[in-house]
């Protein structure tokens, strides 16, 4: 198994209490303790405003963190979970992202998918088109950037983009163009896009959703002829780590304290829903024996959100000293 590491920028209210011109220094020294570790990339959030609640908090832009990331750690590959696609037209951002691919010597990852977060959306002058329409734009646009890495150029005449003899030079530096990430687990379409061209997955993470949408994805890969074990599947966790319950406790208080100013007492207990009884929280342990079943389900690739990292390292210590080396 292979370990990403989510790095705090403001998104979910995880860089609260932290002076602005401080918080590039926080995100950048994280990132180099990881590079330094035992970690095999470092992640960021394509969003701009903080959920689940709007908020003049601060939520630092993916892409210009890619930049940043690439130029001040050297090992650790540097990803997006995910980058949507209607917020940048798609032959702009195989530029972009070509560009940050040297910048990091050859090491990020493009993931990419249709995006959610309607008041985002409306809020930036995108509208909000249906599901459908978000995924088309999905598929047109990875096919656009599969162009662009390989060929150096890209003409596609789509639906919703349209693109003539634009040019991508230089091209990546990663051979064969930027592994795709095609994050979500939408049963007809997204999860047929990624069959088509992913290298890697995202989706649910729990052992039950994470089975079906795997035999999903294999069907898909046999309707349309691609190895299925040539995908990467991967999953996202959310981390309340401790020694003993006592301090996962702990970790979970302190959690609730910092939002709790900022959100109302039905949106806190969303958030706490997507922690709690799910596979990365508990003892070393636990949270040991929880990826092993997720492991034996084909579970290849974690990446493990802790939200307190930008004020306490010590359960990413913990997490990388105790279940890293115990599942890799």
């Amino acid at each position: 198994m292979r370990f990403g590491l989510f790095i705090p920028q403001g998104w979910r209210f995880d860089l609260v209490g932290i002076a602005p011109a401080d918080q590039w220094g926080v995100m950048r020294d994280l990132a180099r303790h990881a590079d330094d570790g035992p970690w095999d990339s470092v992640w960021v959030y394509d969003h701009f405003h903080t959920t689940p609640q709007p908020s003049g908090e601060a939520t630092h832009e993916a892409w210009a963190l890619m930049a940043g990331l690439g130029a001040v750690t050297s090992r650790v590959r540097l990803g997006q979970m995910c980058t949507c696609m209607g917020y940048r037209p798609p032959m702009y951002l195989a530029k972009a992202a070509a560009t940050v691919d040297h910048i990091s010597g050859g090491r990020l990852e493009m993931g990419i998918g249709g995006g959610w977060y309607e008041h985002e959306w409306r809020a930036y002058g995108y509208g909000f088109p249906r599901a459908g329409e978000r995924l088309r734009m999905l598929n047109e646009g990875v096919q656009i950037m599969r162009q662009a890495w390989t060929e150096g150029v890209a003409t596609f005449h789509g639906r919703h983009y349209d693109v003539d003899g634009a040019i991508c030079q230089p091209l990546p530096l990663q051979e064969g163009g930027i592994p795709l990430w095609i994050a979500g687990g939408g049963e007809k379409v997204t999860l047929r896009i990624a069959a088509r061209y992913a290298d890697y997955t995202n989706f649910d993470g729990t052992p039950a959703g994470f089975a079906r949408k795997s035999e999903i994805l294999r069907g898909h890969c046999d309707d349309v002829g691609r190895d299925y074990a040539g995908i990467t599947r991967s999953a996202n966790y959310n981390v309340f780590i401790g020694r003993d319950e006592a301090e996962v406790a702990e970790r979970r208080t302190r959690y609730v304290e910092r939002l709790r100013p900022h959100l109302t007492e039905e949106q806190l207990a969303g958030q706490l829903r997507s922690f709690d009884g799910m596979p990365a929280v508990g003892t070393p342990e636990r949270v040991v024996e929880n990826l092993r079943e997720l492991a034996a389900l084909g579970m290849d690739y974690g990446i493990f959100y802790f939200p307190e990292a930008a004020y306490d390292r010590s359960g990413i210590d913990l997490f990388a000293r105790e279940v890293i080396p115990a599942l890799r």
